[in-house]
């Protein structure tokens, strides 16, 4: 097709010659281009041969010359430019919707770096690359024959001092990363990877002592350039697991983490986000307000740092917790909760997974404290304040009731056998007994206040939470704490002078009520959301009002095993 097509365009062209090679590349194909249209009734050629034809000469031509289509900046000062536009628009973003729109886009930090970028580059303002790699390397080490892909050089950028974020282990006499923090300078830069061998930082050998290497690297400043034996390991990808800490820890003071400066520092109820869990004695791990991840101690090296510490003595004498239901010194028996000693058996807590819930109500309030300390009062101002919303529960108790006493009111009564038969059914969150009578308090009198509509409030005894804290109860535990001696003898003077309290209380008495606050805030604090100093009854009602309203509309963290 090709052959007639150009034999016809020479038969027609006779007396008329091509344009020859040194004209004007333009005219020879509009010429050509002519033609085609003309040709309506070949016979050589089909129709949709030429309008192939047609169109491969029509389509646009690159230049000869590359620099033609060279762009140019048309100004470098693009940032100020978008700062007077949006001064002008000002003015129209109340009335004119378009207005508003435009000027929402001109201002969204993405659109703002673009700019800044593209002024950078138009202005031609930028850093001038760090130098080649091979610039450090021995002329003896790079003219030796090494294969492809055996040896890689990495440049780095830092000022001294800056952590890389990467530890080291000695491995058949070299040193290799052993783990590189999640967060970090080279995490993000993803050069390095588990595994690779270090060699050489800016030409120097770093022989083994990841130590030494460490001082190397935290004092480098400026292009840094290692050279590696790479593992080809892949990164893996960051877990979503968070935990609430139960325990103080300062790297700073520990003599078992590999290095100190990579270490995280975090206290007792902090919420951290473990990244990597692959070492079994060094997390990685993260706060959730943000920052870049350290090593932490995993669960199985704590345990085994705390199975050698003495429990606290203080704690064995539990039975200081609980005194009875009143004043007079009869026998009394300390509250005994269900399933208690299976509890005692998993006392130690180091780290709980959470999960975060959008805001939600709990079933039940759970105030702590010593005796004494007002979590009855703090109670009562509650119910009293909004009996739609509080509720609580009627205890059982085995006695007889006295004159004008109705079951269901102050005691629900019920027969000793009854209610050991139930104890041992494990229907009862708590009980004890005093003065020969059984007394408790009856799990189904919790739900019947929740499933009334209303927050179950309980003063419980602290073993009590090691029932409570679960998905059944929901519980939100406050822990209200004693004031210190002198602010508590105030208190009670106070009361007595007012005529809330009746009773004088004695230094020991009050000496006693400090001390147990302490005992239960180490042995339970663990199952604390919020702690209250009572110092003030009118004061500590308000904030525990302020920190139930809050509660319920904002984010919350949980165990995990309430959600899973």
């Amino acid at each position: 097709m090709a052959g007639s097509l150009f034999q016809r365009l020479s038969l027609e062209d006779e007396g008329s010659p091509l344009p020859s090679l040194h004209g004007t590349r333009g005219e020879a194909v509009q010429q050509v281009l002519d033609t085609l249209s003309d040709s309506t009734s070949s016979t050589t050629a089909n129709d949709l041969d030429l309008i192939f034809l047609k169109g491969i000469m029509e389509s646009p031509v690159a230049p000869e010359n590359p620099e033609e289509m060279r762009l140019e900046a048309v100004r470098d000062n693009n940032v100020e430019l978008v700062q007077e536009i949006l001064r002008d628009l000002n003015p129209f973003t109340h009335h004119s919707q378009a207005a508003a729109e435009l000027a929402r886009i001109l201002s969204e930090p993405h659109f703002q770096s673009l700019l800044e970028t593209h002024d950078s580059v138009a202005s031609k303002s930028y850093e001038t690359p760090p130098p080649s790699p091979c610039a450090f390397m021995d002329a003896t080490i790079s003219t030796q024959p090494v294969p492809p892909d055996a040896v890689r050089m990495v440049g780095i950028r830092k000022v001294s001092g800056e952590h890389l974020g990467v530890t080291f282990r000695v491995e058949s006499g070299e040193l290799v990363i052993a783990r590189i923090l999640h967060g970090g300078m080279i995490d993000q830069q993803g050069l390095l990877h588990v595994g690779d061998i270090i060699k050489e930082v800016n030409g120097k050998e770093v022989g083994n002592d990841p130590k030494v290497l460490q001082e190397m690297l935290q004092e480098a400043s400026g292009s840094v350039v290692l050279k590696i034996l790479p593992s080809y390991q892949e990164p893996q990808p960051p877990r979503q697991v968070f935990v609430k800490c139960h325990f103080e820890y300062d790297p700073a003071n520990d003599n078992l983490i590999p290095c100190k400066e990579a270490g995280l520092r975090f206290s007792s109820g902090d919420i951290l986000q473990i990244v990597n869990q692959e070492d079994l004695n060094w997390w990685q791990a993260c706060h959730v307000e943000g920052g870049s991840a350290g090593l932490i101690p995993s669960q199985l090296l704590e345990e085994k740092r705390k199975a050698f510490v003495k429990r606290d003595l203080e704690l064995a004498a539990a039975g200081a917790l609980c005194t009875g239901m009143g004043g007079k010194k009869k026998k009394k028996m300390m509250y005994l909760t269900t399933k208690n000693a299976e509890f005692d058996r998993h006392e130690l807590l180091i780290y709980e997974e959470v999960a975060k819930m959008p805001p939600f109500r709990r079933k039940t309030l759970v105030l702590i404290g010593a005796q004494g300390v007002g979590r009855r009062s703090l109670k009562n101002k509650l119910l009293v304040s909004d009996q739609l919303r509080y509720g609580t529960t009627i205890p059982y108790t085995s006695r007889k009731p006295k004159s004008g006493e109705k079951s269901g009111q102050m005691y629900s009564f019920v027969s000793r056998s009854e209610m050991e038969s139930d104890i041992k059914s494990g229907r009862y969150l708590e009980h004890g007994e005093y003065d020969g009578n059984l007394y408790g308090t009856k799990i189904s009198s919790i739900h019947e206040v929740v499933d009334a509509g209303r927050v179950c409030i309980l003063d419980v005894n602290p073993q009590a939470l090691k029932v409570l804290r679960t998905s059944e109860f929901l519980p939100f535990v406050v822990f209200i704490e004693a004031p210190d001696f002198e602010v508590l003898k105030a208190m009670n003077r106070s009361a007595i002078e007012a005529g809330i309290g009746t009773k004088q209380l004695t230094d020991s008495e009050l000496k006693r009520t400090v001390d147990e606050s302490r005992r239960i805030q180490r042995a339970y604090g663990h199952y604390f959301d919020l702690t209250i100093i009572n110092d003030n009854l009118e004061g500590t009602f308000r904030a525990l009002k302020a920190s139930l309203e809050q509660l319920g509309a904002q984010q919350q963290w949980v165990p995990v095993s309430w959600v899973f």
